[in-house]
């Protein structure tokens, strides 16, 4: 039972930890294990240029400028408030740069943004480190923005029904949106396990469900198992 892994997709470089114990983590080789409709294709399709306008609320979130590398995805959630994932903010042992490190670039495509701002606070959830690394059943964290951004942010549902939608940057294609709004999913431990494939730098971007007419955001993606992406339910957000 030993030797499962996962890929964390931190601030777009992969990173490695090994499952030591069964007992431990048996919540994510549940969830690696779960193959049911798996997708074939190695990562999302990049999204055609003239749809970028529709999601200029996904951005990019650096560290240290517009142009650095290493980077993950985030969605605005308030004109001010972007959503992300845990290690994208905090890394795998919950230090992380300081809140004004980072910038989040709404909207970037090739080279042009919507808007941006920097970080003003974080807040991780309770659990993500609490045993010292990270649990991706609490990857989920926010950051405040030091001003409001003019862009619709995108709404929040915790009612997650398939079809899901993945949305994101990925450091393979760092100045296009990828997507898939055909993901098969389901959830598995307090984990949304689906069955589209992510790459570094899409850590972090919104999984979405359709809500009427309109997609909403239901969880962000932690990691890629086996055969797709794990992604962490809205519902663990605080209230306020």
């Amino acid at each position: 039972m030993q030797g499962f892994r996962f890929f964390i997709l931190h601030l777009g470089m992969a990173r490695k930890l090994r499952l030591k114990s069964a007992m431990r983590w048996g919540w994510i080789i549940l969830a690696l294990c779960w193959t049911a409709g798996h997708a074939s294709a190695t990562e999302l399709s990049v999204l055609p240029r003239e749809d970028h306008a529709q999601w200029q609320a996904v951005g990019r979130l650096n560290v240290s400028g517009f142009r650095n590398r290493e980077m993950c995805t985030g969605v605005l959630i308030a004109p001010d408030r972007v959503l992300t994932a845990a290690h994208c903010v905090s890394g795998t042992d919950g230090l992380g740069p300081r809140p004004d490190e980072f910038t989040f670039v709404a909207g970037w495509l090739q080279g042009t943004a919507a808007d941006s701002a920097t970080g003003a606070s974080i807040w991780v959830h309770p659990k993500a480190y609490a045993e010292g690394l990270l649990n991706i059943r609490f990857d989920i964290a926010l950051l405040d923005l030091a001003r409001p951004l003019d862009i619709p942010p995108l709404p929040l549902s915790t009612s997650a029904a398939a079809p899901f939608g993945i949305v994101g940057y990925s450091t393979r294609r760092p100045h296009m949106l990828s997507a898939s709004f055909e993901c098969d999913g389901q959830t598995l431990t307090n984990l949304l396990r689906l069955d589209c494939p992510v790459l570094p730098g899409n850590s972090g971007g919104p999984v979405l469900t359709r809500d009427g007419d309109r997609w909403s955001v239901t969880a962000v993606v932690s990691a890629m198992g086996q055969s797709g992406a794990l992604a962490v339910p809205v519902s663990l957000l605080p209230e306020d």
